[in-house]
């Protein structure tokens, strides 16, 4: 296995719900993409004990962290602390593609 990847070589769509392609993952974190085309949400939810990232690395979306609801574009990180409730709704006219870390992630 290499240790290195373009994103776009794990970029999918699926009609019905968000996208999602691990790139990494072990016992101390989990890298991957969320693809969400326009209109598709990821519901907020809450990873207990694990932060979350996202990078926005295509389109632009609306976060929710806790009570915190902003607008995010590429070149965007949007940071929730674990325990905390976080989601996204894509908002744009394009497809939206995160990468996303969490950690800690047990295998």
């Amino acid at each position: 296995m290499s240790n290195m990847t373009h994103y776009s070589d794990h970029v999918g769509a699926n009609p019905s719900k968000v996208f999602k392609s691990t790139l990494f993952r072990s016992d101390r974190l989990m890298l991957g993409l969320n693809c969400l085309h326009p209109g598709q949400e990821q519901h907020p939810h809450v990873h207990g004990g694990q932060d979350k990232f996202y990078f926005v690395v295509e389109g632009r979306g609306e976060f929710v962290v806790g009570d915190e609801r902003r607008t995010a574009g590429q070149g965007m990180v949007v940071w929730a602390p674990a325990d905390v409730s976080h989601g996204v709704v894509n908002t744009g006219p394009d497809r939206l593609v995160l990468l996303i870390g969490i950690a800690p992630f047990p295998s």
